[in-house]
């Protein structure tokens, strides 16, 4: 910040959000900085960053009128770090007046005019009476009051020191019962503070302390996530003599924990216990180890001695089998392990089960018995299908029956099979926009026929907000939930499909769906969007007399079908790699994150053997089509493109759609048309599809025979990032080459990756060009199906799903946005431009929509 290097902060603050931070923490004190104006900057730019903004803000100062200037700049709901009483009750109720009329919620830390609360009853004491002037005085909602009852260092040697921390969670535990809805927080690394040097040993204390701590009631701490050990993995001496010192057990504890730490210093640990050693335990011990490590290369013989021993296949599979399943299981519902660990888990238990299945043929009817029938299907017009197959995994290793449809599968057919299996929940999948019309569909037809299975959704484009809207009302015999990952669908399953939980769960679920609903309701109803004419009339300013846009060198269709697998690789982004797999964080780093970093290498590795025999034995073939043609805009958001430089007679018309929000002094609504010059100037566009190849479902799938859903995701996976690699590769040879205006560029993979290179790739479907249906034009324009193979679905999606297709557009200040919401009267002038009658365009734009359609 002192150096003005504000991309950089931004970097930093992408990179915790995605390694888990749930809240980022912006501070600004620092001497020789202008706080007010750093905090506004900074914040301004936050919002205009779609993966940085996705989560709240928690504005930190010291100093009142810098929380105030980030304040003003926060769009939703933020945090203020933080108010007291030490100034007295004026400043507090005057402040906390400030954060209420902002919409914020506030830490309170328990500091009063006496100083900072140090033991239990002090810390409840400050936080009862800032309780009753915040909710009686102010009128504060009690839950957006967040208690910070002061985490203080522990084991310093001084004795009035030793409580500090049982202290805190006794305190957590009083002002949960005593203040309702208020919440707690607090700084986690101060509590080990005095092992400065010895992280392992700090780690232990953080997880210790929050272990206690969350269930006296913690909801919030400020904590580096990928510096938590587990709790039940600590070593046993280390663990207990940390849970004395937090818990202040012993009067020795301290110095038993001083001596204990040496061996940990410099992160050294106990020896680790052989590889091999695990082959001498008993046949149901070495099964339940195989389960828990995806060790599978000696389940089939564990498996035959343990039937042997037990007398029956079934007693294997529900006792040793299931019982490690249920270890695995819990340890991912408690985050302690990670979907690849789990898949490969699957990948043991479901080799053992095929060698058991001939001895099961005498006994079928004992061997059904399960937790439970899910059904799950990819619906009509998706092809995607890899996060649906990874919930699929994660439900059959916790003893679901899983019945899986696949993909394109139409209402009909998902809701008659569903009768037909008597299955106990239906789960539907999607990953482009238009599948979530079509799940609405699915949730009316539940309707009319009267069916009461919960239906869940899931997918990348879904999301707890638009499952409340627009498609659990369309179900009212049946509850509909979003599960936002495979990690949440076990406890959503077992929470549905237990007597004693479902009522509880069902209408903990209703009361948030109505609360969606409602603050849905009212931002719709409070937002500020221009109308057509105005949003037009503030579009990107381009002085296209000072402009002379690059001549392609190369106009027209060119194909690729010669494309070596090999020359791809250097292109791939791993990051998103680690995202499939639910494992956030940005790579290389993740591969060294202390949590992560061990699984994180694993999974590189065995992605990196199986790409050398993609690369090598030549699984995959990569084709890909480019067009480069002339083209001008057409009215004001429409762009022409032409067959050749007399540009009579336009060959496709491309209708785009403009940002219609509020924006602020200086700053245009943006259409992607605004970067395309009008008739007159000499301008040009270019459009692209590639696949990495439609040789991976069929591979995946014979992975699948054999029980390995590891290699079967993993190979899809591998085939979606070279599809990626292959998109960036050509708009380089694009930019290099055919169109030529950046014949020098020379960026490295990082400068690639963070997209520093000039022009843009938009894609239909995504944020700047969010309506589907354009793919179907640029299909015609572009040949792409003879000439790739690539075929559009009813909705739109490509086929094989490793594909990419969008826009090439060269102008140096075109970038990328979101158009957001739009008014009917866009909707309406789009139906138009399209040849749609209004109910045909509100469905394509539906996730669009900032009305509500009849």
């Amino acid at each position: 910040m002192l150096a003005g290097d504000y991309a950089t902060a931004l970097d930093v603050a992408r990179e915790q959000v995605l390694n888990g931070a749930q809240v980022i923490d912006v501070n600004m004190d620092e001497a020789l900085l202008d706080g007010s104006r750093a905090m506004t900057t900074f914040l301004n730019l936050v919002a205009t960053e779609p993966d940085i903004a996705r989560v709240p803000v928690m504005v930190d100062s010291s100093d009142w009128n810098v929380i105030e200037a980030g304040l003003k700049c926060l769009q939703g709901k933020g945090v203020v770090n933080s108010i007291s009483l030490k100034e007295g009750e004026s400043a507090f109720l005057e402040r906390a007046r400030a954060v209420r009329c902002y919409g914020a919620a506030v830490v309170v830390m328990a500091f009063d005019e006496q100083g900072q609360a140090d033991t239990q009853e002090r810390r409840l004491a400050v936080c009862r009476r800032a309780y009753r002037l915040l909710t009686e005085a102010v009128g504060f909602p009690p839950e957006d009051i967040i208690f910070d009852p002061n985490i203080f260092a522990i084991a310093t040697g001084i004795a009035a020191h030793d409580r500090y921390a049982v202290d805190f969670i006794e305190a957590t535990r009083a002002i949960k019962r005593e203040l309702p809805h208020a919440l707690v927080s607090g700084g986690v690394s101060n509590v080990s503070f005095s092992f400065r040097g010895n992280d392992r040993v700090r780690e232990a204390i953080h997880a210790v302390f929050l272990y206690h701590a969350i269930q006296a009631g913690m909801d919030l701490g400020i904590v580096n996530a990928g510096q938590l050990a587990v709790y039940d993995e600590l070593p046993q001496a280390l663990r207990e003599a940390v849970e004395d010192v937090v818990l202040a057990r012993r009067e020795d504890a301290t110095e038993r924990l001083l001596e204990l730490a040496e061996g940990y210093r410099g992160g050294a640990a106990a020896a680790s216990r052989d590889d091999t050693a695990w082959r001498e335990e008993p046949v149901v011990a070495r099964l339940a180890h195989a389960l828990i490590h995806g060790n599978d290369r000696h389940v089939e013989a564990d498996a035959e001695e343990a039937r042997q021993l037990l007398g029956s296949p079934l007693a294997v599979i529900e006792g040793p089998l299931m019982d490690g399943m249920n270890v695995v299981g819990d340890l991912f519902g408690a985050g302690k392990m990670f979907l690849p660990q789990v898949v490969k888990s699957a990948r043991v238990m479901k080799k053992a089960v095929a060698y058991l299945e001939p001895y099961l043929a005498a006994d079928r009817s004992a061997a059904g018995r399960t937790q439970g029938r899910v059904l799950m299907a990819t619906v009509k017009g998706d092809v995607h299908d890899i996060g649906k197959n990874i919930v699929g995994v994660v439900l059959q290793c916790n003893n679901y029956e899983v019945i899986d449809l696949g993909v394109m599968v139409p209402a009909d057919r998902i809701l008659e099979r569903a009768v037909a299996e008597q299955v106990d929940i239906i789960g539907l999948s999607g990953l482009i926009t238009p599948s979530l019309g079509e799940m609405a569909h699915v949730a009316r037809e539940m309707q009319r026929r009267g069916m009461q299975q919960p239906l869940l959704i899931g997918g990348a484009t879904t999301s707890k907000a638009h499952t409340a809207v627009k498609i659990a009302p369309e179900l009212r015999a049946a509850p509909t939930l979003w599960v936002k990952d495979a990690s949440r669908a076990v406890g959503v399953v077992q929470k549905l499909l237990s007597d004693e939980q479902r009522g509880r769960y069902l209408a903990e679920i209703r009361e948030d769906y109505d609360r969606v609903r409602a603050e849905f309701a009212a931002r719709e109803s409070a937002a500020q969007r221009l109308p057509l004419g105005a949003a037009r009339a503030n579009a990107a300013q381009v002085d296209w007399d000072a402009y002379r846009p690059p001549v392609p060198r190369r106009l027209g269709l060119t194909t690729f079908d010669d494309i070596e697998l090999a020359a791809l690789v250097q292109y791939i982004d791993w990051t998103p790699f680690f995202l499939s797999w639910e494992l956030g964080g940005r790579y290389p780093a993740i591969l060294d994150d202390p949590e992560k970093g061990a699984l994180a290498r694993s999974l590189f590795d065995d992605a990196q053997a199986m790409l050398r025999q993609i690369v090598d034995e030549r699984w995959l073939t990569p084709r890909a089509v480019v067009g480069l043609f002339p083209a001008n805009r057409a009215g004001a958001d429409d762009v022409a493109v032409y067959a050749d430089e007399a540009r009579r007679e336009p060959l496709a018309t491309f209708r785009f759609l403009r940002q219609q929000s509020q924006r602020r002094a200086g700053q245009p609504n943006l259409c992607l048309a605004d970067w395309v010059a009008p008739a007159g100037v000499p301008d040009y566009l270019g459009g692209f599809a590639v696949t990495s190849g439609s040789e991976a479902g069929a591979r995946a799938d014979a992975y699948a025979a054999e029980h390995d859903d590891y290699r079967a995701i993993l190979l899809k996976a591998l085939a979606d990032r070279l599809a990626e690699a292959l998109a960036e590769y050509l708009h380089a040879r694009v930019r290099r080459e055919l169109w030529g205006y950046a014949a020098d560029e020379a960026l490295d993979h990082e400068a690639l990756v963070q997209e520093r290179y000039r022009g843009i790739r938009p894609a239909p479907g995504y944020p700047a060009c969010p309506e589907h249906t354009e793919k179907g034009v640029l299909w015609r324009l572009l040949e792409v199906e003879p000439r790739t193979g690539i075929t559009l679905t009813d909705s739109f999606a490509m086929d094989p799903p490793a594909s990419v297709s969008g826009f090439y557009f060269a102008h140096p200040a075109a970038r990328y946005f979101a158009v957001g919401k739009l008014n009917r009267d866009q909707v309406e002038d789009y139906a138009a431009r399209k040849g749609f009658d209004l109910a045909t365009a509100e469905r394509w734009l539906a996730p669009n929509l900032g009305y509500t359609s009849a």
